[in-house]
């Protein structure tokens, strides 16, 4: 266990969580009573901000704080609670790849879109899809030919 401590302040930087939702999520249960300095100030361990840096990850997939409470207690009881653990991340995992598919699919559209864009350009500047155009000459799904001449 790492004898080195920091502010919340410290933290605060070092996670990019703010000092309120530092506390809020003490106040919650997300992570552990923080040991307190004799003046009552917050000392975080390594072990603190490591999880802190855990919870980060689960926060950004979108995990809602209902469940990353349920895994922050299950994580405190005990060794028992793995498979639950296992269960609970691997679902999770699920539902962040089904969303990265669906980011995936809208980014080919997005870079569909650019190449049609680009062959407007291009034609509009003198120069045929012959002469190193990407694009493609008429209106793409959902666009109409007046799109493709507004361009």
């Amino acid at each position: 266990m790492s004898t080195t401590t920091y502010s919340v302040g410290e933290v605060s930087a070092r996670t990019g969580f703010s000092v309120d939702t530092l506390r809020y999520y003490e106040r919650l249960g997300l992570i552990e009573p923080v040991e307190r300095s004799v003046g009552g100030r917050r000392m975080y361990r390594d072990e603190d901000v490591g999880w802190l840096d855990f919870v980060s990850c689960l926060r950004d997939t979108g995990m809602p704080i209902e469940r990353m409470r349920e895994f922050a207690e299950l994580c405190r009881d005990g060794e028992h609670t793995v498979p639950e653990r296992v269960d609970l991340l691997a679902a999770h995992g699920q539902r962040v790849e089904a969303e990265i598919e669906v980011l995936r699919t809208k980014l080919a559209a997005i870079r569909h879109k650019i190449e049609y864009y680009e062959g407007v350009l291009a034609l509009r500047d003198g120069q045929g899809p012959d002469q190193g155009s990407t694009g493609q000459g008429g209106p793409q799904a959902g666009e109409s030919s007046e799109e493709g001449r507004r361009a």
